[in-house]
């Protein structure tokens, strides 16, 4: 099967940390090519975001682009990201997603969801179902194997090279959207003043 990655953005441009996770999940497809193989596809959700599509259409490695392009994405919440993803986390072997502040808010909704254990913050890369990650405030380092299905997954951005952001010509496929009521709505940003 395939590797699904979620695309870390600003509705204009791709954050670097989705490159690392591409190289992760790049790697995973390479462990699953002696069983089915498998592609690395960007999940892009967000409003008016089809630049930071095309900008993962150039990714290397990446063979296809899903486009969710919704105002209840734009500010990137998770309680209204969450349920797109686990609906198309059903075509997929593993989900990823970079350990910033976002993928670390986004990906335990998703395993809860899901009901699936959730491997945080992988550093390395054994096998297809076995990921090396820190434990002990990263003094120490564990070998985890996962039996469950679909694999959700943050990326210790540092751990991995960031894949090459030209050199690729996926493909953009438009996911059309039922119409939902977003779990949550974006109010105004808000900057505490020193008093």
């Amino acid at each position: 099967m395939s590797v699904l990655v979620l695309a870390e953005h600003d509705n204009r441009a791709l954050k670097p940390a989705t490159l690392n996770a591409v190289t992760a999940a790049s790697e995973i497809v390479a462990k699953l090519s002696g069983a089915a193989g498998g592609d690395v596809h960007i999940l892009v959700a967000g409003k008016e975001c089809r630049p930071v599509a095309e900008a993962a259409t150039q990714v290397a490695g990446v063979a296809k682009v899903l486009l969710a392009d919704d105002a209840a994405y734009e500010h990137g919440i998770a309680e209204n990201l969450a349920p797109l993803v686990v609906k198309l986390a059903a075509n997929y072997s593993h989900v990823l997603a970079p350990a910033t502040t976002s993928g670390k808010n986004l990906m335990p909704r998703v395993a809860a969801l899901l009901d699936v254990m959730q491997i945080s913050d992988i550093s390395a890369v054994e096998g297809p179902d076995t990921f090396v990650r820190p434990i002990y405030a990263g003094n120490a380092l564990a070998t985890v194997q996962s039996k469950d299905k679909i694999k959700i997954i943050t990326v210790r951005g540092t751990a991995f090279a960031p894949a090459a952001a030209t050199g690729g010509n996926a493909a953009i496929a438009t996911i059309t959207l039922e119409s939902f009521m977003p779990a949550r709505c974006w109010i105004a940003p808000e900057m505490p003043t020193a008093m």
